[in-house]
């Protein structure tokens, strides 16, 4: 006899809660929140869309620090992003749309494409060099931004 267990009896991967910090950029922010795989609402909008992938079931520390980083990058950027917080189907079709990339992540819209993203946590410079890079082109100056 084996202590092999067969796939299906093998216990599923533990799933993760988000931590709070992400539901209060809905509930405080007042930050769409992207529950099904069709929600879009970037599609048809001449606006730049940021859209938060905290990484549903992950557990990852960054997470929450990317939920508190997400309103300021929006309150010194603005009116350059609208932004939305996707919830686990939006975030896997997200995902399967641009591509696997690490989470937690902001994901960069604009109608039908995307226009970038930025994995993980980052310096404060490193955001802005990134979304200048995404919004205006891979030479422009953050300052340009602001």
């Amino acid at each position: 006899m084996t202590d092999d267990l067969p796939p299906a009896a093998k216990p599923a991967k533990p799933s993760f809660p988000l931590p709070p910090l992400v539901d209060q950029l809905t509930d405080t922010h007042g930050y769409p929140r992207l529950d099904g795989a069709d929600d879009q609402p970037w599609r048809g909008d001449s606006d730049t869309w940021v859209v938060f992938l905290p990484g549903h079931g992950k557990g990852n520390g960054e997470t929450a620090d990317v939920a508190v980083i997400l309103p300021e990058l929006v309150r010194v950027l603005s009116p350059h992003l609208k932004p939305a917080v996707a919830g686990p189907a939006a975030e896997q079709a997200l995902l399967a749309r641009a591509g696997m990339m690490s989470l937690p992540a902001l994901l960069f819209l604009r109608g039908d494409s995307v226009l970038g993203s930025i994995p993980r946590v980052r310096d404060w410079t490193d955001y802005l060099e990134r979304i200048a890079a995404i919004l205006i082109g891979p030479e422009a100056p953050a300052s340009r931004l602001q």
